[in-house]
């Protein structure tokens, strides 16, 4: 069959993040309450957004204005108000899913008002006042039921919708502590499996020749740089050119840039392009100092809430881009840098939210460019199994 558009694998996406879960059931000053003790007990450890709708009357938006205290009321398409404590974005259109995920990006978890709108996930309050007999088709992922009180019954048409209904968790509406235990346990579940990627794609104009080739400790570095990732990551690509695809070996495991030009960042969005619902360690050929130790350090001290996880350079000046953990989350923000002319992975850094920390050693996160730097590295290598 033709198919007129390229089919590549596209994120695990709800209707506004990767991971959201629909509360609905019970009416929605319920819900309002209950989301309102959830953020409170989760935003220590994980980015919560809250999404409702308004729930003032049609009677008093039109005697007030639904919009009366921004300058939307005036025909502002969007207006953006610094409130110090936080940020406020009022926009006149309508938002579709397509946006939405652009808009929720940094959160690590969407609540959503059920009874308004639809969700991937769906919490089920089970709540006489709301009967869901009329709303089975929002139930596609139930992941808990929560009763008003200890003494409400289960509904028979819930038994008949939800098969393994028996299998869920069950709670009460007071035991707050709980429910925000079971879905601090859901994202520690979702948290995304850990990719490693060899960045050996470079021209290496400044050593004259691959620095993927040259052999520091007995392999190539490419090789070796793909042994370290291997100790900390489930699978192992190397990133490489299209000159360098037919020397080197085993296929499987070969990444070839997909976009061209553009140094270590066209390596990085290739690899999230293959893959977008990983996170990618991404770790350059031209760390020859680089131990296992400093790398394990670095996944150790993942932080799966930020953008990506980086180290400081030698100066603690700048975060060092081609030793990162990348997170899902940052591939919209690598592809909105690149569409407005950014090419520097590190400016990316720079300017998103990111965990950065500090090296054991920062000997170790030297990098070498130049032939006279390869012999220095090869002489303190060779001096150093001397000493041995």
């Amino acid at each position: 069959m033709h198919q007129k558009h390229t089919n590549i694998t596209k994120p695990e996406l709800g209707e506004f993040a990767r991971n959201e879960l629909a509360i609905l059931g019970t009416p929605c000053g319920a819900i309002q309450k209950l989301a309102s003790k959830l953020v409170e007990k989760l935003s220590a450890s994980w980015k919560i957004a809250y999404v409702d709708a308004d729930h003032r009357s049609a009677d008093l938006e039109q005697e007030h204005g639904a919009d009366s205290d921004s300058t939307i009321a005036f025909g502002a398409g969007l207006a953006f108000t610094d409130k110090i404590s936080f940020r406020r974005l009022d926009v006149k259109q309508e938002f579709n899913p397509y946006q939405n995920r652009q808009l929720f990006n940094a959160q690590d978890l969407v609540l959503v008002n059920g009874n308004h709108f639809k969700a991937k996930s769906q919490i089920v309050v089970i709540d006489p006042a709301k009967p869901l007999d009329l709303k089975l088709e929002k139930l596609t992922d139930v992941r808990l039921l929560i009763l008003r009180d200890s003494s409400t019954p289960v509904p028979d048409y819930l038994r008949q919708h939800l098969p393994d209904l028996e299998q869920l968790p069950v709670y009460t509406l007071e035991q707050e502590n709980e429910i925000a235990a079971f879905i601090l346990a859901f994202l520690d579940q979702q948290v995304p499996k850990l990719k490693g990627l060899v960045l050996a794609g470079g021209q290496s104009t400044r050593m004259q020749q691959d620095k993927g080739s040259l052999a520091y400790h007995g392999v190539d570095q490419r090789e070796h740089v793909r042994t370290l990732l291997a100790t900390c990551s489930e699978q192992v690509y190397i990133s490489c050119n299209q000159q360098q695809r037919d020397t080197l070996e085993n296929p499987n495991t070969i990444l070839e840039d997909k976009f061209i030009g553009i140094g270590p960042m066209g390596g990085i969005l290739s690899a999230m392009q293959q893959d977008p619902n990983s996170a990618w360690l991404t770790l350059a050929c031209d760390l020859p100092y680089l131990s296992e130790h400093t790398l394990q350090y670095l996944v150790q001290h993942r932080n799966p809430s930020k953008l990506a996880t980086a180290f400081l350079d030698p100066d603690g000046k700048f975060p060092e881009p081609l030793l990162t953990i990348w997170e899902p989350r940052a591939y919209q923000v690598l592809l909105s840098f690149l569409a407005q002319g950014y090419t520097c992975p590190r400016k990316v850094l720079i300017n998103a939210d990111v965990e950065l920390l500090q090296a054991p050693d920062v000997q170790e996160l030297r990098n070498v460019n130049y032939p006279e730097e390869y012999q220095e590295v090869m002489r303190d290598i060779q001096n150093s199994k001397t000493k041995i």
